[in-house]
Protein backbone atom coordinates (compact mmCIF):
# COMPACT_ATOMS: atom_id res chain seq x y z
CA UNK A 1 0.00 0.00 0.00
CA UNK A 2 1.28 3.33 -0.36
CA UNK A 3 2.34 5.91 2.16
CA UNK A 4 -0.55 8.11 2.81
CA UNK A 5 -0.41 11.62 4.53
CA UNK A 6 -3.51 14.33 5.05
CA UNK A 7 -1.57 18.09 5.61
CA UNK A 8 -3.22 20.16 7.58
CA UNK A 9 -2.41 23.79 7.13
CA UNK A 10 -3.42 26.26 10.19
CA UNK A 11 -2.52 29.50 11.50
CA UNK A 12 -0.51 30.54 14.81
CA UNK A 13 -3.90 31.46 16.13
CA UNK A 14 -4.19 29.62 20.11
CA UNK A 15 -7.24 28.43 19.07
CA UNK A 16 -7.90 27.21 15.91
CA UNK A 17 -11.27 26.70 13.96
CA UNK A 18 -11.49 23.94 11.05
CA UNK A 19 -14.62 22.77 9.28
CA UNK A 20 -16.32 19.60 10.03
CA UNK A 21 -14.51 17.25 7.52
CA UNK A 22 -11.21 18.42 9.28
CA UNK A 23 -12.36 17.55 12.72
CA UNK A 24 -13.63 14.36 11.94
CA UNK A 25 -10.74 13.65 9.87
CA UNK A 26 -8.38 14.77 13.56
CA UNK A 27 -10.72 12.86 15.60
CA UNK A 28 -10.10 9.34 14.03
CA UNK A 29 -6.42 9.93 13.35
CA UNK A 30 -3.93 7.93 15.34
CA UNK A 31 -0.29 9.19 14.23
CA UNK A 32 -0.07 13.00 13.95
CA UNK A 33 3.18 15.59 12.93
CA UNK A 34 4.12 18.66 12.99
CA UNK A 35 6.71 21.35 14.84
CA UNK A 36 6.44 21.62 18.25
CA UNK A 37 4.83 25.28 18.10
CA UNK A 38 2.20 23.55 15.95
CA UNK A 39 1.62 20.68 18.69
CA UNK A 40 0.68 23.27 21.42
CA UNK A 41 -1.92 24.71 19.39
CA UNK A 42 -3.39 21.18 18.32
CA UNK A 43 -2.90 19.09 21.33
CA UNK A 44 -6.35 19.70 22.69
CA UNK A 45 -7.89 18.36 20.03
CA UNK A 46 -5.74 15.13 19.50
CA UNK A 47 -7.23 11.53 20.47
CA UNK A 48 -5.94 10.68 23.98
CA UNK A 49 -4.02 8.04 22.52
CA UNK A 50 -2.43 9.94 19.67
CA UNK A 51 1.24 9.41 18.42
CA UNK A 52 3.18 12.69 17.50
CA UNK A 53 6.27 13.17 15.29
CA UNK A 54 8.09 15.89 15.46
CA UNK A 55 9.35 17.86 12.70
CA UNK A 56 12.84 18.51 13.09
CA UNK A 57 16.26 18.32 11.10
CA UNK A 58 17.38 15.92 10.05
CA UNK A 59 14.50 15.32 8.06
CA UNK A 60 15.83 12.06 6.52
CA UNK A 61 15.10 10.87 10.50
CA UNK A 62 11.55 12.61 10.12
CA UNK A 63 10.92 10.52 6.76
CA UNK A 64 12.23 6.88 8.65
CA UNK A 65 9.57 7.35 10.96
CA UNK A 66 6.61 8.06 8.49
CA UNK A 67 7.88 4.94 6.74
CA UNK A 68 8.00 2.72 9.30
CA UNK A 69 3.93 3.33 9.92
CA UNK A 70 1.32 1.60 7.43
CA UNK A 71 -1.29 4.13 8.88
CA UNK A 72 -1.82 7.46 7.37
CA UNK A 73 0.11 10.25 8.63
CA UNK A 74 -2.16 13.48 9.80
CA UNK A 75 0.34 16.74 9.38
CA UNK A 76 0.11 20.54 10.78
CA UNK A 77 1.72 22.86 8.76
CA UNK A 78 1.91 26.46 8.59
CA UNK A 79 -1.03 28.30 6.07
CA UNK A 80 -0.93 26.88 2.73
CA UNK A 81 1.31 23.38 2.79
CA UNK A 82 1.67 23.76 -1.09
CA UNK A 83 2.86 27.42 -0.68
CA UNK A 84 7.00 27.08 0.63
CA UNK A 85 5.12 24.49 2.65
CA UNK A 86 5.94 21.15 3.90
CA UNK A 87 3.73 19.07 1.59
CA UNK A 88 6.16 20.70 -1.21
CA UNK A 89 9.02 18.12 0.94
CA UNK A 90 6.80 15.12 0.81
CA UNK A 91 6.15 15.24 -2.97
CA UNK A 92 10.49 15.52 -2.88
CA UNK A 93 11.20 12.62 -0.25
CA UNK A 94 8.35 10.59 -1.12
CA UNK A 95 6.91 10.90 -4.65
CA UNK A 96 4.73 8.16 -5.15
CA UNK A 97 3.08 8.86 -1.46
CA UNK A 98 -0.95 9.45 -1.64
CA UNK A 99 -1.85 13.21 -0.24
CA UNK A 100 -4.77 15.18 0.79
CA UNK A 101 -4.33 18.89 1.23
CA UNK A 102 -6.55 21.08 3.49
CA UNK A 103 -4.91 24.68 3.09
CA UNK A 104 -5.44 27.96 5.51
CA UNK A 105 -4.31 31.24 4.67
CA UNK A 106 -0.39 31.91 4.33
CA UNK A 107 1.14 34.63 6.22
CA UNK A 108 1.54 36.65 3.08
CA UNK A 109 -2.35 36.17 2.04
CA UNK A 110 -2.76 37.68 5.90
CA UNK A 111 -0.65 40.42 5.34
CA UNK A 112 -2.16 41.09 2.25
CA UNK A 113 -5.85 41.04 3.72
CA UNK A 114 -4.86 43.14 7.03
CA UNK A 115 -3.63 45.68 4.82
CA UNK A 116 -6.41 46.13 2.44
CA UNK A 117 -3.47 44.98 -0.49
CA UNK A 118 -4.88 43.16 -3.68
CA UNK A 119 -1.79 40.71 -4.18
CA UNK A 120 -2.81 38.95 -7.42
CA UNK A 121 -0.27 40.99 -9.05
CA UNK A 122 2.95 40.52 -6.27
CA UNK A 123 5.68 38.65 -6.84
CA UNK A 124 7.16 36.50 -3.98
CA UNK A 125 10.32 35.57 -2.86
CA UNK A 126 11.60 32.99 -0.09
CA UNK A 127 14.22 33.95 2.49
CA UNK A 128 13.36 31.00 4.58
CA UNK A 129 16.57 29.02 5.05
CA UNK A 130 17.67 30.39 1.23
CA UNK A 131 20.06 32.98 -0.12
CA UNK A 132 19.64 36.22 -1.56
CA UNK A 133 19.95 35.73 -5.61
CA UNK A 134 16.06 35.52 -6.11
CA UNK A 135 15.08 38.60 -4.34
CA UNK A 136 18.11 40.50 -5.50
CA UNK A 137 16.56 39.81 -9.10
CA UNK A 138 13.20 40.70 -7.82
CA UNK A 139 14.87 44.39 -7.07
CA UNK A 140 16.73 44.51 -10.37
CA UNK A 141 13.62 43.41 -12.57
CA UNK A 142 12.14 46.37 -10.74
CA UNK A 143 9.22 44.39 -9.49
CA UNK A 144 6.28 46.81 -7.77
CA UNK A 145 4.90 44.75 -5.27
CA UNK A 146 7.48 41.88 -3.65
CA UNK A 147 5.73 39.53 -0.69
CA UNK A 148 9.03 37.89 1.24
CA UNK A 149 9.27 35.65 3.89
CA UNK A 150 12.02 35.91 6.46
CA UNK A 151 14.27 33.95 8.75
CA UNK A 152 16.04 34.88 11.67
CA UNK A 153 19.09 35.89 9.27
CA UNK A 154 17.01 37.53 6.66
CA UNK A 155 15.49 39.86 8.74
CA UNK A 156 13.41 42.74 8.22
CA UNK A 157 16.43 44.97 9.12
CA UNK A 158 18.96 42.75 7.47
CA UNK A 159 16.84 43.28 4.25
CA UNK A 160 15.86 46.92 4.59
CA UNK A 161 19.87 47.30 4.85
CA UNK A 162 20.88 45.53 1.37
CA UNK A 163 18.04 47.50 -0.46
CA UNK A 164 19.22 50.60 0.93
CA UNK A 165 23.75 49.63 0.38
CA UNK A 166 22.26 49.28 -3.76
CA UNK A 167 19.82 52.12 -3.82
CA UNK A 168 16.48 50.56 -3.70
CA UNK A 169 15.22 53.03 -1.33
CA UNK A 170 11.77 53.87 -3.31
CA UNK A 171 9.78 51.23 -1.43
CA UNK A 172 7.52 50.85 1.59
CA UNK A 173 8.15 47.95 3.98
CA UNK A 174 5.06 46.39 5.49
CA UNK A 175 5.63 44.09 7.89
CA UNK A 176 3.28 41.48 9.84
CA UNK A 177 4.57 39.88 13.05
CA UNK A 178 2.85 36.33 14.87
CA UNK A 179 0.14 36.76 11.96
CA UNK A 180 -3.17 34.85 13.02
CA UNK A 181 -2.39 35.03 16.52
CA UNK A 182 -4.86 37.45 18.17
CA UNK A 183 -2.52 38.33 21.06
CA UNK A 184 0.99 38.93 19.21
CA UNK A 185 -0.68 40.25 15.86
CA UNK A 186 1.34 43.47 14.62
CA UNK A 187 1.43 45.04 11.53
CA UNK A 188 3.31 47.98 11.08
CA UNK A 189 4.40 49.98 8.10
CA UNK A 190 7.89 52.08 7.61
CA UNK A 191 10.40 53.29 5.22
CA UNK A 192 13.56 51.54 4.91
CA UNK A 193 15.89 53.27 7.10
CA UNK A 194 13.35 53.19 9.79
CA UNK A 195 13.36 49.34 9.32
CA UNK A 196 16.83 48.76 9.26
CA UNK A 197 16.99 50.29 12.72
CA UNK A 198 13.87 47.93 14.35
CA UNK A 199 14.19 44.63 15.48
CA UNK A 200 11.17 42.74 14.89
CA UNK A 201 9.21 39.38 16.74
CA UNK A 202 9.21 36.34 15.28
CA UNK A 203 8.01 34.85 12.87
CA UNK A 204 7.48 37.59 10.23
CA UNK A 205 6.40 38.66 6.89
CA UNK A 206 6.84 41.40 4.83
CA UNK A 207 5.19 43.32 1.84
CA UNK A 208 7.56 45.90 -0.28
CA UNK A 209 5.63 48.10 -2.29
CA UNK A 210 6.65 51.13 -4.46
CA UNK A 211 4.47 54.37 -5.33
CA UNK A 212 8.28 55.67 -7.72
CA UNK A 213 10.34 53.82 -10.05
CA UNK A 214 13.62 53.47 -8.83
CA UNK A 215 16.12 56.50 -9.56
CA UNK A 216 19.96 55.55 -10.03
CA UNK A 217 21.19 58.97 -8.52
CA UNK A 218 23.57 59.62 -11.63
CA UNK A 219 22.00 62.39 -13.22
CA UNK A 220 20.42 60.32 -15.78
CA UNK A 221 17.43 59.02 -14.84
CA UNK A 222 16.81 55.31 -15.46
CA UNK A 223 19.58 53.63 -16.98
CA UNK A 224 18.82 50.60 -19.44
CA UNK A 225 20.55 48.44 -21.34
CA UNK A 226 24.00 50.33 -21.60
CA UNK A 227 25.66 51.74 -18.70
CA UNK A 228 27.94 55.01 -19.34
CA UNK A 229 31.44 54.42 -18.99
CA UNK A 230 31.98 57.66 -17.67
CA UNK A 231 29.75 56.71 -14.71
CA UNK A 232 31.77 53.98 -13.58
CA UNK A 233 34.63 54.49 -10.76
CA UNK A 234 38.01 53.57 -13.04
CA UNK A 235 40.92 51.95 -11.62
CA UNK A 236 43.11 54.97 -11.22
CA UNK A 237 41.38 56.75 -13.33
CA UNK A 238 42.72 55.31 -16.34
CA UNK A 239 39.72 55.54 -18.95
CA UNK A 240 41.03 52.24 -21.12
CA UNK A 241 41.08 49.85 -18.16
CA UNK A 242 36.89 49.45 -18.96
CA UNK A 243 35.64 47.03 -21.71
CA UNK A 244 33.74 50.28 -23.30
CA UNK A 245 29.71 50.17 -23.49
CA UNK A 246 29.49 49.35 -26.91
CA UNK A 247 31.95 46.46 -26.85
CA UNK A 248 30.27 45.24 -23.48
CA UNK A 249 27.33 45.00 -24.79
CA UNK A 250 28.53 43.22 -27.79
CA UNK A 251 30.22 41.27 -25.35
CA UNK A 252 27.17 40.17 -23.89
CA UNK A 253 25.67 39.35 -26.97
CA UNK A 254 28.16 36.77 -27.80
CA UNK A 255 27.83 34.98 -24.18
CA UNK A 256 24.16 34.22 -25.13
CA UNK A 257 23.68 35.23 -21.77
CA UNK A 258 19.68 34.72 -21.94
CA UNK A 259 20.26 30.79 -22.28
CA UNK A 260 22.87 30.75 -20.03
CA UNK A 261 22.98 30.10 -16.03
CA UNK A 262 26.72 31.15 -14.77
CA UNK A 263 28.86 33.42 -16.10
CA UNK A 264 32.55 34.04 -14.61
CA UNK A 265 34.37 37.19 -15.47
CA UNK A 266 38.27 36.97 -15.06
CA UNK A 267 40.03 39.61 -15.44
CA UNK A 268 37.12 42.15 -14.27
CA UNK A 269 39.05 44.71 -13.47
CA UNK A 270 36.37 48.07 -12.27
CA UNK A 271 33.26 45.03 -12.71
CA UNK A 272 31.27 46.28 -15.78
CA UNK A 273 31.30 43.64 -17.87
CA UNK A 274 29.89 41.82 -14.94
CA UNK A 275 27.64 44.36 -13.53
CA UNK A 276 26.19 45.23 -17.18
CA UNK A 277 25.32 41.53 -17.23
CA UNK A 278 23.82 41.07 -13.94
CA UNK A 279 21.19 44.55 -15.17
CA UNK A 280 20.86 42.65 -17.55
CA UNK A 281 20.03 39.32 -16.92
CA UNK A 282 19.44 38.73 -13.47
CA UNK A 283 18.76 35.34 -13.41
CA UNK A 284 22.32 34.40 -13.80
CA UNK A 285 24.52 33.96 -11.05
CA UNK A 286 28.02 35.66 -11.72
CA UNK A 287 31.61 35.27 -10.62
CA UNK A 288 33.97 38.06 -11.32
CA UNK A 289 38.09 37.07 -10.89
CA UNK A 290 40.19 39.74 -10.55
CA UNK A 291 44.23 39.64 -9.27
CA UNK A 292 44.58 42.68 -8.09
CA UNK A 293 43.30 43.88 -4.74
CA UNK A 294 42.41 47.67 -4.97
CA UNK A 295 39.85 46.59 -7.49
CA UNK A 296 37.66 44.81 -4.92
CA UNK A 297 37.02 48.27 -3.25
CA UNK A 298 35.63 49.72 -6.96
CA UNK A 299 33.84 46.73 -8.15
CA UNK A 300 31.46 47.07 -4.68
CA UNK A 301 31.31 50.77 -5.55
CA UNK A 302 30.49 50.33 -8.82
CA UNK A 303 28.14 47.48 -8.13
CA UNK A 304 25.93 49.80 -5.30
CA UNK A 305 26.06 52.65 -7.68
CA UNK A 306 23.99 50.56 -10.98
CA UNK A 307 22.04 48.53 -8.28
CA UNK A 308 23.75 45.19 -8.81
CA UNK A 309 23.56 43.18 -5.67
CA UNK A 310 24.43 39.71 -5.90
CA UNK A 311 27.64 39.81 -7.64
CA UNK A 312 30.96 36.94 -6.29
CA UNK A 313 33.41 38.43 -5.75
CA UNK A 314 37.31 36.78 -6.09
CA UNK A 315 40.61 38.63 -5.62
CA UNK A 316 43.96 36.75 -6.35
CA UNK A 317 45.51 35.07 -9.22
CA UNK A 318 42.84 32.96 -11.12
CA UNK A 319 45.74 30.41 -11.91
CA UNK A 320 46.04 29.69 -8.28
CA UNK A 321 42.45 29.56 -7.15
CA UNK A 322 40.89 26.14 -6.17
CA UNK A 323 38.08 26.36 -8.20
CA UNK A 324 36.26 23.52 -6.67
CA UNK A 325 34.04 25.14 -4.32
CA UNK A 326 32.51 26.94 -7.14
CA UNK A 327 31.60 23.73 -9.10
CA UNK A 328 30.17 21.48 -6.70
CA UNK A 329 28.30 18.43 -8.09
CA UNK A 330 25.82 18.70 -5.68
CA UNK A 331 24.12 21.09 -8.76
CA UNK A 332 24.58 20.93 -12.45
CA UNK A 333 24.01 24.82 -12.70
CA UNK A 334 27.17 25.63 -10.32
CA UNK A 335 29.57 25.31 -13.08
CA UNK A 336 30.07 27.44 -15.55
CA UNK A 337 28.29 27.63 -18.80
CA UNK A 338 29.74 31.26 -20.26
CA UNK A 339 32.99 32.37 -19.38
CA UNK A 340 34.54 36.34 -20.66
CA UNK A 341 38.01 36.48 -20.31
CA UNK A 342 38.60 40.16 -19.67
CA UNK A 343 42.29 39.95 -18.56
CA UNK A 344 44.78 37.27 -18.85
CA UNK A 345 48.22 38.70 -17.78
CA UNK A 346 50.02 36.91 -20.72
CA UNK A 347 48.37 33.21 -19.45
CA UNK A 348 46.16 33.15 -21.60
CA UNK A 349 46.28 29.75 -22.84
CA UNK A 350 47.10 28.26 -19.20
CA UNK A 351 43.36 30.11 -18.20
CA UNK A 352 41.94 28.93 -20.91
CA UNK A 353 43.46 25.19 -20.29
CA UNK A 354 42.13 25.82 -16.71
CA UNK A 355 38.73 26.75 -17.44
CA UNK A 356 37.36 23.80 -19.62
CA UNK A 357 38.12 21.67 -16.79
CA UNK A 358 34.90 23.25 -15.44
CA UNK A 359 33.07 25.07 -18.50
CA UNK A 360 30.07 23.10 -19.12
CA UNK A 361 30.06 21.00 -22.55
CA UNK A 362 27.16 23.48 -24.04
CA UNK A 363 29.34 26.65 -22.47
CA UNK A 364 30.99 29.70 -24.23
CA UNK A 365 34.12 31.32 -23.70
CA UNK A 366 34.40 35.05 -25.32
CA UNK A 367 37.69 36.58 -25.31
CA UNK A 368 38.12 40.17 -26.56
CA UNK A 369 41.84 40.75 -28.45
CA UNK A 370 42.99 44.00 -29.10
CA UNK A 371 44.99 44.86 -31.64
CA UNK A 372 48.24 47.16 -30.39
CA UNK A 373 51.16 48.33 -32.15
CA UNK A 374 52.52 49.28 -28.61
CA UNK A 375 51.74 45.63 -27.51
CA UNK A 376 54.07 43.18 -28.69
CA UNK A 377 52.54 39.77 -27.91
CA UNK A 378 49.52 39.19 -30.19
CA UNK A 379 46.54 37.80 -28.47
CA UNK A 380 45.11 36.62 -31.59
CA UNK A 381 47.46 34.33 -32.36
CA UNK A 382 47.52 33.28 -28.45
CA UNK A 383 43.82 32.85 -28.72
CA UNK A 384 44.33 30.62 -32.47
CA UNK A 385 46.64 28.60 -30.97
CA UNK A 386 45.17 27.81 -27.73
CA UNK A 387 41.79 26.71 -29.52
CA UNK A 388 44.05 24.52 -32.06
CA UNK A 389 45.78 22.82 -29.13
CA UNK A 390 42.65 22.07 -27.17
CA UNK A 391 40.49 21.29 -29.97
CA UNK A 392 37.90 24.52 -30.08
CA UNK A 393 35.42 25.28 -32.43
CA UNK A 394 35.81 29.07 -33.02
CA UNK A 395 32.58 31.11 -34.17
CA UNK A 396 32.81 34.22 -36.51
CA UNK A 397 35.40 36.55 -34.74
CA UNK A 398 33.87 40.41 -34.81
CA UNK A 399 35.57 42.87 -35.34
CA UNK A 400 35.61 46.48 -34.11
CA UNK A 401 36.89 49.81 -33.90
CA UNK A 402 35.57 52.25 -31.67
CA UNK A 403 36.70 56.08 -32.09
CA UNK A 404 40.54 56.57 -31.60
CA UNK A 405 41.02 53.21 -29.71
CA UNK A 406 42.42 50.86 -30.82
CA UNK A 407 40.51 47.86 -32.56
CA UNK A 408 39.33 44.95 -30.95
CA UNK A 409 38.40 41.41 -32.41
CA UNK A 410 35.34 40.05 -30.47
CA UNK A 411 36.41 35.83 -30.14
CA UNK A 412 34.13 32.89 -29.29
CA UNK A 413 35.01 29.52 -28.75
CA UNK A 414 32.93 26.56 -27.78
CA UNK A 415 33.82 22.51 -27.28
CA UNK A 416 33.23 20.38 -29.98
CA UNK A 417 29.73 18.89 -30.83
CA UNK A 418 29.99 14.79 -30.42
CA UNK A 419 26.84 13.26 -32.43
Amino acid sequence: MKQRFIVIGITDHPAPWFPPEVLDVIRHGSIFSGGRRHHEIVASLLPEDAQWIDITVPLDNVFEQYRATSEQVIIFASGDPLFFGFANTIRRKMPDAEMVVYPAFNSLQLLAHRLLLPYHDMRIVSLTGRPWPQFDRALIERAEKIGILTDREHTPAAIAKRMLEYGYNNYIMNIGEHLGNPQLETVSTCSLEEAAKKDFSTPNCLILTTPLPRREGLGVGLLGMGLPDAKFTLLNGREKMITKMPIRLLTLQALDLTHRHTLWDIGACTGSVSIEARRLFPHLEIHAFEIRPECEAIIQENARRFGAPGIHLHIGDFMAYDLSPLTSHLSPLTSPDAIFIGGHGGHLKAIIEKVLTVLTDDGIIVFNSVTSPKVPTNSRALWDEACRDFGLQQGEPLHIHLNDYNPIDILTASKPHIL
